[in-house]
Order: structure tokens, then sequence, then C-alpha cells
């Protein structure tokens, strides 16, 4: 049967994230639905069973293995080992090389085929940086491990979906990488994947400016006029259906939205408060710009909440979601 028959049931990897954070007994709750597609657990097994056993639930983890077919009542699981126990709550660096394990595996899987695509609970990035790994975020490790050279982190919810031109970067770095180059790829990214992995075919985008004001003119600052408008007019030129520089402390008022498929920030603290103050806990993370599918949660590993029962389990419900559409959405444009 082909990769891309839209009839098969889209195979999902969920990585189950840093041990001790809420990662794991999130990923036990993907029981309470039904999902039209074939969820596997990436994680140590015993973990998960155990938390599938607090959480409440009766069933049977499965050594997942490729070529099994999902059956109800059956919690499937391809087994990573921890490198120590994890406490709930008191992560330990030496299970770094573990959270990294169990990412390699997804990623491996979603390279092969065996994976339709990946959704990733939360890792804590200090931890595993304290583990002797350099380590600045899932985004950058999944482009390295993919060969994908420019990355586009977008995060999609309350009816918005905004991508980033930069992502992980100290303020005082940003300009500099604000290149004409960097601008021009990673519109065209979005564009190609709003079209491919999203199903519209003529996105409409609208790009913030990157000063207060977008710049007044050249008043404050240049980088609209130096950088942005001469790459918004090339890409219009080439078809792309851009608006802007548009003042970053307008562009999200309801009046401006509408009709909008995407917002393009040019930094991580432009656009994403915005959006998880409308979404957050329903928010999802989509990496860009990858040649597998990639979703993930809103939010980090909650120390606090683990162990709890408190943990709500609304962003990776919305991530599977998105990832199955987009797995459907891939098939009808490969």
């Amino acid at each position: 049967m082909s990769h891309n028959d839209t009839s098969r049931l889209p195979v999902l990897a969920v990585t189950s994230g840093e041990p001790s954070g809420v990662g794991p007994e999130l990923c036990a709750r993907l029981v309470e639905r039904k999902w039209p597609a074939h969820l596997v657990v990436i994680g140590d097994e015993d973990l998960i069973e155990e938390r599938i056993e607090r959480a409440g639930h009766a069933l049977v983890v499965r050594p997942w293995s490729p070529g099994m077919t999902p059956e109800p009542g059956v919690f499937d699981v391809l087994h990573c080992p921890l490198v120590c126990p994890a406490l709930t709550g008191s992560p330990d660096p030496k299970n770094a090389p573990y959270v990294l394990s169990v990412l390699d595996a997804a990623i491996e899987g979603c390279l092969r085929g065996i994976f339709d695509g990946m959704v990733t609970a939360p890792v804590h990035k200090g931890v595993i940086c304290d583990g002797g790994i350099p380590f600045t975020g899932h985004t950058e490790y999944l482009a390295a491990k993919t060969g994908a050279p420019l990355p586009v982190m977008m995060l999609v919810g309350g009816g918005m979906r905004v991508a980033l031109a930069t992502t992980h970067l100290p303020l005082v770095e940003v300009s500099k990488a604000l290149t004409n180059e960097r601008l021009t790829r990673t519109l065209e990214i979005l564009h190609h994947d709003l079209v491919t992995r999203f199903g519209l075919p003529k996105p409409r985008i609208l790009v913030a400016g990157f000063n207060p004001h977008a710049g007044e003119g050249g008043h404050i600052g240049r980088e609209e006029i130096d950088v942005i408008n001469p790459v918004l007019e090339h890409l219009r030129g080439r078809g792309m259906n851009l608006v802007g520089p548009l003042p970053a402390d307008t562009l999200f008022a309801p009046h401006s939205l509408r009709g909008a498929d995407a917002v393009l920030a040019m930094y991580h603290d432009q656009g994403l408060p915005v959006l998880k103050h409308a979404s957050f806990g329903g928010g999802v993370n989509v990496t860009l710009g990858l040649p597998i599918v990639r979703t993930s949660v809103d939010h980090g590993t909650a120390l606090d909440l683990a162990g709890t029962g408190k943990a709500d389990p609304g962003s990776l419900f919305a991530a599977v979601e998105l990832a199955i559409d987009m797995v459907l959405s891939k098939r009808r444009h490969p």
C-alpha cells in the first residue's frame, strides 16, 4: 500500500518528553479519546505503564513494532529505557540522553516512513544542557537531525497562526539575524507549508514590522526600509499575498486579522504573547520547513503539576488533531 494512500490510517509517534514532567501522564490520557490515527507513544515502557495506572485506566501496554495495527484496549509503546529512575517533579540531568533518544526514535521513524508524523510532549532545555548536551530547543534539534536548513516555528491557536522570522535569540541579536535572505526563505517556507500542509491554496499572510509603528518611515529604525519592504515587494512579484509591514501593536486587532491565514512576527516575544493569551493550554507549536510533520504542545514540563493529575491535556490533544490534519493534507499535496 502506498505511503500516501489517503485511506490508510495515519501513524503518529508521540514522544513522552521529560520523564519527571507532565509529558508521560498527558500521553497516558490520550486513551480518553478515539483518534482517527494509530498513536504510538515513545518512552520508557514501565514509566508509561505506571502513569496509565495512576490515571486509573485499565489498559494493556503493548511493546510496539512497525506493522502492528491498533487494537481496542491496547496502548502501544515504543520502548526507550530510562538511564536512571524518574522522580516526579525532580528531573535528573543523567536522563538527558534518554530524552534525546526518544526524540531520535521518532525522527528516524518519520524519515524512514514508519511514522507519518510526530507529536512532542515538552522537554526541559536546562536539564538537557545540565546533562552535558548543548540543546536550544526542539525546533533547532529537529532541523539538525533532518537536514532542514531553516526551520520555521509557528504556533496555532485562538483562531490564529503566528509564525516567527527568528526564534530563540537574545533581542540584541535579532536585527542582525533579520537578513533579506532569511526573511525571503522564511516567507517561502511559510507560504509553501500553508498550501501543502494546511490546504490553503492562496494564503494571505500579514507581516509585522520590526520596530515600533513599523519604523515610522525610518524615524524609529530602518529594518522595514532596508529588509522587510524589499523582500515583500520581491515576493509579491512572485504571486504571494503579503500584507505589511504592519505595526505589531495593531496587527492583532480583530479587524486586522479578519481574512488573514497567518501572521509572520519578526521575533519570539513579538507574536507569541498575543497568541498564547488567546489560546494557552489549547495551542499547538508547529515546525515548518521540515521534511516531516511535527507538532507539539504550547507549554513546558510543568514540574509543579507533575503527578498531581491536574495537568490539562488540551494542548496535546490539539497537537495530535492538527498533526492528523497535516498528514492528510500532505497526502493530498505530495
